[in-house]
């Protein structure tokens, strides 16, 4: 990997090789949800739980201070208004995210989506892009359409993450399989870091605790959660028990006591 790569990288994953990432992008596809009307105000308070790396659009990286934290400036969109929501677009370039002082890019993929050829072409196009600039590519992609009957199924989130792997992706973010066994799978097929998705908010902090570490002892390098992160009561709590986790070790319990609940 040429030395501009390792560098970034190095600014989002940390000398264990995982990291702790939270997208919000969110405003593009539902709005100014809760925990993202004030975006600084949000990214002070993750700064704080020493979140790794943070995921936001071109708009607010011109007018949000990320501190230490690796800027990951995504490049898809579309919003939940679109007859077709899993049609994710290109909305910006590479260059816009290297005028941006980016440390990587995001770009979205839908694997079995009605338009999948053309998010596949934008992965493809981008990844040669990311070569050129020596910029990291984080493929968020997703087994996600009319012909996918379960989007955690272990083949089709496989296939998910070697097909991200084999267009020039240098990280996966994609779905948890659901236990550890299958998820090591995933991770075995895959020659690059694969970090699981929060997906919808869950009722109990405990289910996302103990599916990150399930992932973790997969092989799995980190996450990348959204509103059980950035919509908990505690964001920075809720990231200082992800790091615990992630970057010490701890256990579910030790997470859960950061956060200040019990079993």
């Amino acid at each position: 990997m040429e030395s501009g790569k390792k560098r970034r990288l190095k600014r989002i994953f940390r000398d264990d090789n995982r990291t702790v990432i939270v997208p919000m992008d969110h405003g593009v596809s539902i709005g100014p949800v809760m925990g993202l009307v004030n975006m600084q105000g949000i990214v002070d308070t993750l700064l704080l739980g020493g979140v790794d790396a943070v995921v936001i659009n071109r708009g607010i990286a011109k007018s949000v201070d990320t501190g230490n934290a690796g800027l990951i400036v995504h490049l898809s969109g579309i919003t939940k208004h679109c007859p077709d929501p899993n049609n994710k677009v290109q909305i910006c370039s590479v260059d816009d995210a290297v005028r941006l002082g980016a440390d990587a890019v995001s770009v979205h993929i839908n694997v079995g989506a009605k338009q999948e050829d053309r998010m596949l072409s934008t992965l493809g196009k981008v990844a040669c892009e990311c070569d050129d600039y020596g910029m990291p590519l984080l493929a968020m992609i997703y087994p996600r359409g009319p012909s996918i009957k379960n989007q955690h199924a272990v083949d089709v989130v496989a296939h998910a993450a070697r097909l991200g792997a084999e267009l020039g992706a240098d990280i996966i973010k994609t779905n948890y399989t659901g236990d550890a066994e299958s998820f090591k799978e995933v991770v075995s097929s895959c020659h690059v870091p694969v970090i699981i998705a929060g997906g919808p908010k869950v009722e109990t902090v405990r289910e996302v605790l103990q599916m990150v570490s399930d992932s973790l002892k997969a092989g799995g390098a980190g996450v990348s959660i959204g509103r059980n992160v950035f919509q908990h009561e505690n964001p920075t709590k809720m990231v200082k028990a992800l790091s615990a986790l992630i970057h010490r070790g701890a256990s579910v319990s030790e997470a859960l006591k950061i956060l200040g609940e019990s079993e």
